[in-house]
């Protein structure tokens, strides 16, 4: 008797434009996904007040997804303030991985007195995400981390509170591996 395939699940990557996301939307495609998961890759910006219904629709214009007719070259082209569209390039980066993986593009603002850490929790509930993942950065001096690591705040904030099964990935230089950090294993290096 054959055995069934595992069903499908939802993967969210932690989508910003810096090299620890990188890293870890690579060891997703590597380790972590199989044919007919589901990525979605979360950027949360901060809320932003408009000044103006012209910039609305801007903003609107700008996140609506291009027609069929639009090719991928320029897709990929799509820029705000002259900085290519990281999203679309992590979105065509998966395609080329992975073809039979579903991505999905999400940002989403803070809103209603949310930091960003509540803002990733609450769309991993809202949208029944199996596995959360984001790039971490480790400093080496305890001092250091206290003063300006953010992302490794961020990081231990989602893996603690996490309901569904979180890892924090750190990408050790091009062909070092991965350094892993889940609720069970602190500091489980992955040799890629």
């Amino acid at each position: 008797m054959e055995a069934a395939p595992p069903a499908p699940r939802k993967v969210m990557v932690v989508a910003d434009p810096g090299r620890e996301s990188t890293g870890a939307l690579q060891w997703v495609l590597s380790h972590a996904v199989l044919d007919r998961d589901e990525i979605v890759l979360l950027h949360v910006e901060a809320h932003v007040l408009r000044r103006n219904s012209f910039s609305n629709f801007l903003k609107r214009a700008q996140s609506h997804p291009p027609s069929a007719s639009t090719s991928s070259a320029s897709m990929s082209e799509r820029c705000c303030n002259g900085e290519p569209d990281f999203l679309e390039s992590m979105r065509l980066r998966c395609v080329s991985a992975q073809p039979r993986v579903h991505v999905q593009i999400e940002k989403v603002e803070m809103e209603g007195g949310r930091d960003k850490a509540a803002t990733i929790l609450f769309q991993c509930n809202k949208r029944g995400i199996d596995l959360l993942v984001i790039g971490q950065r480790r400093t080496t001096s305890f001092l250091s981390r206290k003063l300006s690591s953010t992302s490794y705040d961020l990081a231990e904030c989602l893996i603690e509170n996490s309901r569904c099964q979180c890892i924090g990935v750190q990408k050790k230089g091009q062909n070092a591996g991965y350094l892993l950090n889940s609720k069970t294993h602190k500091n489980f290096w992955l040799l890629a």
